[in-house]
């Protein structure tokens, strides 16, 4: 859509000087830590995450990237890595995080697994398991003014998570699916395979869905981080059917290119004046697909609720049979105790789903979308 006159042209020229300033990319070295864990000794073994991580090592060393590649890391090894890969930071200008493998969420604080964990109880965690908020401390110390990007492959079906659950007994409501949100600082940009809380697929290929798409997209010349991510997006929704939607959170103060060569296209005015229109009317479509990506992440999370529901009334029916046959007054307490948490669950999952139907509801109306179960109905 073309808007005639001098206040269009002014409009365009201050989105230039805007864009033009900001930094194409910080100053001094660009360096990655990238770890991909397959082999779990104790959790099965997952098909690509050290595919993932070898090609994304692969692509960042060609964009200029001193990588530190670790593949199958036990905690030790895990430990030496970061530590190898805190004592470039001081240097550098732009840091990268990419970790594929099992992650899980307790308390709200993420945790990614070595190879060898075990997890058996709680108090395991902080010496079997490696706490994203220590490398992230890392990644931010001394370095206000420089780049930090951070990818989380890393929100698969964990059996570790549900053994752990297990042995926490009523703390086991603190283990959440998947990765909690990052609060990240400023400078920080935090990807994730799938929305918070929710669990990314492993894939069917060489690489997962989330990999795939972004090994793919940052080598496009021209491209920012910000338009990468929604083609990253874009892809993965198609791919698994709208089951997985990449999530990011960002707090860059500038913008961000994977070629360091890359930057704003230059030349004559009309030709800039055309790459700026561009730009602003992929703008408007991204919101699009904001919004879009955004209620897939609702409806699936509504879903997941039912099915979540469906479980726990199935347990308590079960508790129900099983108490019939005790006579243990004390067992009978704890049945009850059990169902009676069950339920509590239940009510609180029920006042969820009803606030997350309002938000589908209004998305629907905006994006002019036919609510679900209504598309026979017309």
């Amino acid at each position: 859509m073309t808007i005639p006159g001098v206040n269009r042209l002014v409009a365009v020229w201050a989105a230039a000087l805007m864009i033009f300033s900001a930094p194409a990319w910080a100053s001094g070295t660009r360096v990655a830590l990238v770890i991909g864990n397959s082999d779990y000794a104790n959790a099965g073994k997952l098909a690509n995450p050290a595919n993932d991580a070898g090609d994304m090592a692969e692509h960042l060393k060609k964009l200029g990237f001193q990588v530190f590649l670790g593949l199958d890391l036990n905690k030790a090894a895990f430990d030496a890595k970061i530590r190898d890969f805190s004592a470039a930071l001081e240097e550098s200008g732009t840091a990268i995080l990419f970790y594929a493998g099992h992650g899980l969420q307790v308390g709200g604080q993420n945790y990614l697994v070595p190879v060898d964990a075990k997890l058996s109880r709680e108090r395991d965690l902080e010496f079997e398991a490696v706490k994203l908020d220590f490398i992230m401390k890392q990644m931010e110390l001394g370095r206000e003014d420089q780049t930090n990007i951070v990818f989380l492959d890393a929100c698969r079906d964990n059996p570790l998570s549900r053994s752990l659950a297990r042995n926490m007994g009523t703390r086991s409501t603190a283990v959440g699916q998947g990765l909690a949100q990052v609060d990240a600082g400023v400078g920080t940009f935090v990807a994730y395979s799938t929305q918070p809380g929710n669990v990314a697929l492993d894939g069917s290929g060489r690489n997962s869905p989330f990999t795939a798409a972004l090994t793919k997209r940052m080598l496009e010349p021209g491209k920012n981080l910000t338009s990468v991510m929604i083609d990253v997006r874009k892809d993965v929704i198609s791919t698994t059917q709208g089951k997985q939607v990449p999530w990011d959170h960002s707090a860059l103060t500038g913008e961000f290119y994977f070629d360091p060569k890359a930057g704003p296209v230059t030349g004559d005015a009309a030709s800039q004046v055309k790459v700026l229109e561009n730009a602003l009317a992929a703008k408007a479509r991204s919101s699009d697909v904001a919004s879009t990506a955004a209620l897939t992440q609702l409806r699936q999370r509504v879903r997941q609720m039912d099915e979540e529901t469906r479980r726990d009334r199935d347990r308590v029916f079960a508790i129900q049979r099983e108490q019939m046959q005790v006579r243990d007054p004390s067992k009978v307490g704890s049945l009850l105790q059990e169902i009676g948490q069950l339920q509590i669950g239940m009510s609180s999952r029920s006042r969820d789903q009803q606030e997350l139907r309002v938000q589908i509801e209004k998305l629907e109306q905006e994006l002019g979308i036919v609510a679900e179960g209504q598309e026979d109905k017309k």
